[in-house]
């Protein structure tokens, strides 16, 4: 007699197909051991929502330094924009020096999780004033930007280059806020071919002369703490940004959660945080503050993820209305 066992001609199922079974959302990067979620569903209602509204509605406002570039590379720290202005190009020794002590002094500051962000303010405006103080004494000058960027080891994440050409493609607007030289961040994303035309900056932006040599920078001091009242300030001005009420905002601070505070209407805002220092001291205030923290992920692979599934219901319909023409 010849039983039959249907269960042995059943195809055994995936690890991922369990996690499609389990979620709402198929995005099996959000599976890595770098991520954590306080709040998984919450992550996969909001990502599900901003698929369901398309890319049209969506913008993407993001950190730079640390952020959409590397923390480290192959065991070395990758330098800021700040840290790129000191080259011996640019500064002298003795300056060279000084930058140094005042990182030594101002960035454990910085990231210590027993300080409130009121309590760091005071010390990260001292620490910007300071440095921006010491380059001006210097006498840069704007020809030599280009060429210290090139020299230095300035990197951006592993993936960079599917993040920035894919949010061009879709036409969606990329504000980057940050507290970097603006003038050197420029330069950066230019070296690396993704400057495109969504691409938006709000930074501190050196003034130079009319013979090119730095005298001053302009406007309002943006430090990695009072990012709310830049958002604010800058929010009506960029016309791009109207209309679109879903943010993934990038930050690798608990300063860059406010970069989205001007955004008008929002409706969905997915924080994502890159945690690249201290992370057993911080990781509870990340955990409870960014809806997906990335620990010592040097790479884009996450937010590539998390946007080719929202723009996918957009290009499904391309692809209906180019079937039926």
């Amino acid at each position: 007699m010849i039983y039959q066992f249907p269960w042995i001609h059943t195809p055994v199922r995936t690890a991922l197909a369990i996690w499609n079974q389990l979620t709402k959302t198929d995005i099996l990067e959000l599976t890595k051991g770098s991520v954590m979620m306080r709040e998984r569903s919450r992550v996969e209602d909001t990502i599900h929502s901003m698929q369901k509204a398309g890319a049209r509605s969506l913008q993407v406002i993001s950190d730079f330094d640390m952020t959409l570039t590397r923390f480290a590379y192959q065991g070395k720290r990758v330098p800021t924009t700040h840290n790129i202005l000191n080259n011996r190009l640019l500064i002298n020794e003795d300056s060279t020096k000084k930058m140094k002590e005042l990182l030594n002094r101002y960035y454990p500051i910085e990231i210590d999780a027993n300080l409130s962000p009121e309590e760091k303010l005071p010390y990260m405006v001292e620490w910007w004033t300071k440095v921006h103080e010491l380059l001006i004494q210097q006498r840069i000058r704007k020809d030599m930007l280009a060429h210290a960027v090139r020299e230095s080891s300035a990197m951006l994440r592993e993936g960079y280059r599917v993040f920035f050409d894919c949010l061009a493609e879709q036409r969606v607007p990329l504000l980057i806020f940050s507290a970097g030289v603006g003038d050197v961040l420029e330069e950066v994303i230019r070296q690396n071919d993704v400057f495109h035309p969504n691409v938006h900056i709000i930074s501190n932006y050196m003034d130079f002369d009319h013979a090119g040599i730095l005298q001053a920078f302009k406007g309002q001091l943006i430090h990695s703490y009072n990012k709310r009242e830049g958002a604010l300030s800058h929010a009506t001005a960029l016309r791009e940004l109207h209309g679109r009420p879903n943010v993934l905002l990038l930050g690798d601070s608990l300063g860059d959660l406010s970069m989205a505070d001007g955004v008008s209407e929002a409706q969905n805002i997915l924080t994502v945080g890159f945690l690249n220092d201290q992370v057993e001291d911080r990781k509870e205030s990340y955990m409870n503050s960014f809806d997906i923290v990335l620990v010592k992920d040097e790479t884009m692979d996450v937010p590539n993820a998390i946007l080719r599934y929202i723009i996918s219901e957009t290009r499904k319909v391309h692809r209906k209305k180019v079937d039926t023409t």
